[in-house]
């Protein structure tokens, strides 16, 4: 028989619809690969995984509207995910284990060579951690003598638009890690990555507090979800 669109569909039908689509989802993403689904579908596999009867397209259409995109969405921290009407716990959970994996995984490409003959890979494990964050976020990159990743050193996080980093903080720990060489990281939440004159000011503090120990700042980087600086390239360094 017909179903007129008047027709109002009932709860088992509609949770048949929904599985179907997931199961269409599931084939494209295993025939296609990574690249097969948008990155509204993406986000919805991940939320129908941890509430699977309910359908989670218009939820991660939301989550990608309110965060601005993927990235927004992964990097949001729990606080902000959980005000969005429709997170819970478990989607919450869902979304951070796969930005946690995504991190891993693409933290071990930096450490396993050395890191200035993989600039690229560094920026792409920056720019998934900190490109969208919303508040501004400080770490060094100490480096041994090859310059291997000896530790990455999450100084901090502070308001929307400042932390601070002190350049005796920065000396101590190269000290105390053996540091040959640094690379210094922040982000701006307001997406723009040009450097301000209090960047430029603390990079030439940490440089010299750092001469005598013979550590060698080799750039500071400034991470934005429009892009990013390198103060060597730009030739402030």
């Amino acid at each position: 028989m017909f179903m007129g669109e008047g027709r109002s569909r009932s709860k088992s039908e509609a949770a048949h619809d929904g599985v179907g689509h997931r199961a269409r989802l599931r084939q494209r993403l295993a025939e296609g690969g990574p690249e097969a689904l948008l990155d509204h579908e993406l986000i919805e596999y991940l939320l129908a995984l941890a509430i699977p009867r309910r359908d989670t397209k218009p939820l991660a259409k939301v989550l990608i509207a309110h965060f601005g995109s993927l990235g927004g969405v992964l990097s949001a921290d729990w606080t902000a995910l959980a005000q969005v009407d429709g997170m819970g716990e478990t989607s919450i959970a869902a979304l951070k284990a796969a930005q946690a994996a995504a991190l891993r995984l693409l933290r071990n490409e930096v450490a396993a060579r050395p890191v200035l003959s993989s600039w690229q890979a560094l920026l792409d494990y920056l720019r998934a951690d900190m490109a969208y964050l919303s508040v501004e976020r400080v770490r060094v990159l100490h480096l041994n003598a090859r310059n291997m990743l000896l530790r990455d050193d999450h100084m901090g996080d502070g308001s929307v638009d400042e932390t601070a980093i002190y350049a005796r903080q920065v000396a101590r720990r190269a000290l105390e890690y053996g540091s040959s060489s640094v690379i210094l990281v922040h982000n701006h939440p307001s997406g723009l990555p040009e450097p301000s004159r209090q960047d430029i000011l603390i990079t030439r503090q940490i440089i010299e507090a750092l001469k005598p120990l013979g550590v060698t700042v080799h750039d500071h980087l400034i991470i934005a979800s429009e892009g990013h600086h390198s103060m060597r390239t730009m030739g402030l360094i």
